[in-house]
């Protein structure tokens, strides 16, 4: 086990256990948590835990000419269903994030520490919220790390069926205009993979991290 101390580095990801574990402390400042998302590494811990790095291999990903698109969602697309926009209320979408309930899981990673962490990545233009709207409600949302040719997706909530995948496929095309190479999204889930999404080598993802600099 690897315990980080006020000094801003990580070990090698290769030492990480089978499921990804890679270390435990430190903190969540702008500077590790920035050197962290480009060395492929992400904090993911409970409200009663150290705060734990992980950097697991295979990594999901999601290339953004894979996206798949439902019919259902075509229409709703077609139709304009929802109002999408971009940081108009990044600290209401993280915060929905947290009390999202999940099944399986007893409480959030979400933590009030991470929320506050967010917030200054956020002011500092390395994090983006997504807010899908209904009625000039916040139904939808997602936030993630945005690396400039690399987007690292961190949560989404709905609050109205299909809201946040309809937030996710605005949010992927847009990224696919720019030229963003993939959307990383750190670990497999049965959604993740209806979308598209699918797992590569952690070797392959960190090719791509370094290529973008």
């Amino acid at each position: 086990m690897y315990i980080l101390t006020e000094e801003l580095i990580f070990p090698p990801v290769e030492e990480t256990s089978p499921e990804g574990f890679l270390a435990i402390g430190g903190d969540l400042s702008p500077e590790r948590l920035i050197l962290a998302y480009k060395s492929g590494i992400f904090p993911w811990f409970s409200d009663d835990e150290p705060i734990v790095w992980w950097s697991p291999d295979p990594r999901m990903v999601l290339f953004p000419e894979d996206l798949k698109v439902s019919k259902s969602m075509k229409q709703l697309l077609r139709k304009n269903a929802f109002k999408v926009t971009y940081n108009q209320a990044f600290s209401e979408v993280i915060d929905a994030c947290a009390k999202m309930y999940r099944p399986g899981q007893d409480d959030t990673w979400i933590t009030e520490e991470m929320k506050e962490a967010y917030i200054e990545l956020y002011k500092l233009k390395y994090a983006v919220s997504v807010e899908v709207w209904q009625d000039e409600k916040l139904v939808g949302g997602i936030y993630g790390i945005d690396l400039g040719h690399i987007f690292c997706g961190e949560s989404m909530f709905s609050k109205v069926s299909n809201a946040s995948k309809y937030g996710f496929i605005h949010l992927v095309e847009q990224l696919k205009k720019n030229g963003y190479q993939l959307i990383d999204c750190q670990m497999y889930t049965d959604h993740l993979a209806s979308l598209g999404a699918y797992e590569i080598p952690r070797e392959v993802f960190l090719s791509y991290l370094e290529n973008g600099d």
